[in-house]
C-alpha cells in the first residue's frame, strides 16, 4: 500500500511537470506568435516606406524592424537592419539619431562578442556627441567598456602579445574571438591549413559554452570541405550530429545531417547524401520546420533534376504538398515567419528598386544639372556677345556722332578766311585784326567741346553769340540779331547737345537773309515748356522755295549734307541717350517772309 502511495504521489509530480511544461510551452508559441505578427508589420511599414522612396520614413522603419529582432532575440537580423538604419540616418545628416542607432549597434554586436565591431560603433557615438554635451548612453554599459578597452589593446597595438595577455588574465571569450578573427583573415588570405589551426584554438577556449562550440565546429566542418579533408569534416559533423540527437536538438540535428550531405556530394558519394537529405527533410517535416523542409527540397531536388531522376522529384514534390497542411498546423508560428520571408523577399526586391531609383535620379539629376549648366554658359556666352555686339554698335554710334559733330561747314570756314582777305584787301587791317580774334576764339570753343555730346546752355548760347557776332561783322548791313533767354532756364545747370543749333543759323543767314532786299533779323530763343527746352530760330529771308531756285549746284549739294548731318546726329543722340530730341523746319505763313525751325530737347541738368 504504501508502495502505491509514492507512486501515486509521484504521478502527481509527473503530472504537474507535464503540465507547467505544456502551459510554458503554450505561452512560447503564443509569445512566439506574437513577435512574428509584429515582425511582419514592421516589415510591411519598410515595404511600404521603400515603396514611396521616403528615406526619414525608411530609417525609422529600419530601426522598429531591428528593435523587433532584438525582442525575438535574433540579433544577426537586428545588427544587418540596425547598419541600414544607420546608413539612411547618415544620408540624411541626423546626427542624434545617427548616436542612437550606433548605440544600439554597439550593444547588438557586443551580445554577438563581435566586440572589435562594437568599438567601432561606440567610437561613431563618441565622435558624434564630441559637439554636444551628451553623454551616450551606452558608455554607462561598464561591460562594454572593459571589453572596448580590452579590445583596443587588443587591435590597435601588436596583436601576438594581446593574446597572451588575455591568456594571463583567463579572459576566454575574447581569446576565442581573436582566434576567430585571425581564421577569418587566414581564410580571405586561403591559408586554409592556418584558419583551421585558429578555429581548433578558438573552441578550446569555448569548452562550457556548447552552442558556441557546435557553431565553431560548423564552421571548422567547411574549411576541411573546402579543402577536400572530408573524413576530418565527417567525423565533426557526425559527432554533432550524435550530441544533437542526444540532446533532442533537432534543429543542430538537421542542419547537420544537411551539412554532412554537402560533404558526401563533394566527396562523389551522392547516395549517402540523397539518404541524409531524406532524414533531414523527413525530421523538418515531422518537426514543423518549414524554412528546413524547403531547404532539403530544394537540394533534393537539385540533384534528381542533375541526376534525370524526375519520378523521385516528382514523388518528394507530392510528399510535401501532402504533408503541406499537417507541416503548417504542427508549427503556426512558421506560417508567420514564412509570411514574414515573403515581406523580406519584398523588401530585398523594394531595396534594389530603391538602389536602382536612386541612381536612375542621380544620373538624372546629373544630366539635368549638365544640361542647366550648359544652358546657363550658352546663355551667358550669348549673353557676351550681345553684349559685346551692343558695345561695338555703341562705340561706332559714338564715333559716328563724334566724327559728325567735328565736322565743319567749309564754306563756313573759306567764307571766314575770304571776309579776312577781303578786310586786309580794303586796308581794313582793324576789322581783319578783330574777326581773326574772334574767329581764332570760336574756334578754340569748337574743339575744346568737339568730344561732348552734351554742354551747359549757357556754353552753347555764348558759342552761338559769337558765331553770329562773326557772321553780323562779314554782312553788317544784311541782318540784326536777338537772342532770347527764358528766365525760368538755368543756363549752368541745363545741358543741351553740342553744335546742334548752329547749323540752321548758318542756313539761315546764307540761304534766306544774305539775299533779302534791305536789312534782315534773324531771332533765337530759348524756353521752358512741358519740361523741354525749346529752341525757335526766325529768320525774315526770302524762305526755302526762292532760296532752293537761287542755289548753285554745289550750295544744292551743301545744304543737303548740313540738313542731313544734323538728322543724323539728332537719330544718333536718341538712340545712344533714350532721349526724344525733335527737329521741326517749316517756312512761314507767306513764303517769302522767311524760316522757322524749332528744336525740342528734354530737359537734362547737371
Amino acid at each position: 500500500m504504501r508502495n502505491i502511495k509514492c507512486i501515486l504521489i509521484v504521478l502527481g509530480i509527473l503530472l504537474l511537470f507535464s503540465q507547467q511544461v505544456t502551459a510554458q510551452s503554450v505561452q512560447k508559441e503564443s509569445n512566439d506568435k506574437s513577435a512574428n505578427v509584429n515582425l511582419n508589420k514592421a516589415a510591411e511599414e519598410l515595404a511600404k516606406s521603400l515603396e514611396a522612396n521616403d528615406e526619414i520614413k525608411i530609417a525609422g522603419s529600419y530601426e522598429k524592424l531591428a528593435q523587433e529582432f532584438i525582442e525575438a532575440d535574433d540579433l544577426v537580423k537586428a545588427e544587418e537592419y540596425l547598419k541600414k538604419a544607420l546608413e539612411s540616418f547618415t544620408k540624411l545628416k541626423k546626427k542624434e539619431d545617427i548616436a542612437r542607432i550606433s548605440r544600439s549597434l554597439a550593444r547588438v554586436q557586443e551580445n554577438q562578442r563581435k566586440n572589435r565591431s562594437a568599438l567601432s560603433s561606440n567610437t561613431v557615438v563618441s565622435k558624434k556627441m564630441l559637439n554636444k554635451n551628451v553623454e551616450p548612453a551606452y558608455d554607462a554599459d561598464a561591460k562594454f567598456k572593459q571589453n572596448a578597452e580590452s579590445q583596443a589593446v587588443q587591435y590597435n597595438t601588436v596583436p601576438s602579445p594581446s593574446i597572451q595577455q588575455l591568456e594571463k588574465e583567463k579572459r576566454n571569450e575574447e581569446i576565442a574571438d581573436a582566434y576567430v578573427q585571425k581564421a577569418e583573415m587566414s581564410l580571405q588570405q586561403k591559408d586554409k591549413t592556418v584558419a583551421i589551426e585558429n578555429y581548433n584554438q578558438a573552441i578550446s577556449y569555448v569548452k562550457d559554452k556548447p552552442e558556441e562550440v557546435i557553431k565553431l565546429k560548423a564552421e571548422l566542418a567547411k574549411v576541411y570541405t573546402a579543402d577536400n579533408q572530408f573524413e576530418e569534416a565527417i567525423a565533426i559533423s557526425e559527432k554533432l550530429l550524435a550530441e544533437a540527437r542526444t540532446q533532442k536538438d533537432f534543429d543542430t540535428e538537421i542542419v547537420q545531417l544537411q551539412s554532412l550531405a554537402t560533404v558526401y556530394f563533394k566527396k562523389k558519394e551522392p547516395k549517402k547524401a540523397e539518404h541524409l537529405l531524406k532524414e533531414a527533410y523527413a525530421l523538418a517535416t515531422e518537426k514543423g520546420k518549414a524554412a528546413e523542409v524547403k531547404k532539403s527540397m530544394e537540394k533534393l531536388l537539385d540533384y534528381y533534376r542533375e541526376t534525370g531522376n524526375y519520378k523521385e522529384s516528382t514523388h518528394i514534390y507530392e510528399q510535401f504538398f501532402k504533408n503541406f497542411e499537417e507541416l503548417l498546423r504542427k508549427d503556426s508560428a512558421q506560417t508567420d515567419k514564412a509570411a514574414f520571408l515573403v515581406t523580406e523577399e519584398k523588401i530585398r526586391q523594394l531595396e534594389k528598386e530603391k538602389v536602382l531609383k536612386d541612381e536612375l535620379i542621380a544620373k538624372k539629376n546629373t544630366f539635368n544639372y549638365f544640361l542647366i549648366g550648359s544652358m546657363m554658359l550658352l546663355l551667358l556666352l550669348f549673353g557676351l556677345i550681345v553684349k559685346a555686339l551692343y558695345s561695338i554698335k555703341t562705340k561706332n554710334k559714338e564715333i559716328a556722332l563724334q566724327s559728325l559733330r567735328r565736322e565743319m561747314n567749309p564754306h563756313f570756314i573759306f567764307n571766314s578766311l575770304n571776309s579776312v582777305n577781303q578786310f586786309i584787301s580794303q586796308n581794313r587791317e582793324l576789322e581783319a585784326n578783330k574777326y581773326l580774334t574772334s574767329y581764332s576764339k570760336l574756334m578754340r570753343n569748337m574743339m575744346e567741346n568737339s568730344n561732348k555730346d552734351f554742354i551747359t546752355l549757357g556754353s552753347e548760347i555764348e558759342q552761338l553769340r559769337k558765331y553770329l557776332d562773326l557772321e553780323h561783322m562779314r554782312f553788317e548791313d544784311q541782318f540784326d540779331y536777338t537772342i532770347t533767354v527764358d528766365e525760368k532756364l538755368d543756363t549752368e545747370t541745363i545741358q543741351i547737345p553740342n553744335m546742334i543749333i548752329q547749323p540752321h543759323l548758318e542756313n539761315a543767314i546764307w540761304h534766306g537773309l544774305r539775299y533779302k532786299e534791305g536789312k534782315g533779323l534773324l531771332e533765337l530763343s530759348f524756353s521752358l515748356a512741358k519740361g523741354n527746352v525749346v529752341v525757335v530760330i526766325r529768320d525774315n529771308g526770302i524762305g526755302l522755295t526762292k532760296s532752293q531756285e537761287l542755289k548753285t549746284k554745289n550750295q544744292k549739294v551743301h545744304q543737303s549734307r548740313g540738313l542731313t548731318n544734323t538728322k543724323e546726329r539728332i537719330s544718333l543722340l536718341n538712340e545712344l541717350y533714350k532721349k526724344e530730341i525733335t527737329l521741326d523746319i517749316a517756312e512761314r505763313a507767306n513764303p517769302d517772309s522767311g524760316v522757322i525751325v524749332t528744336l525740342h530737347f528734354p530737359l537734362i541738368e547737371k
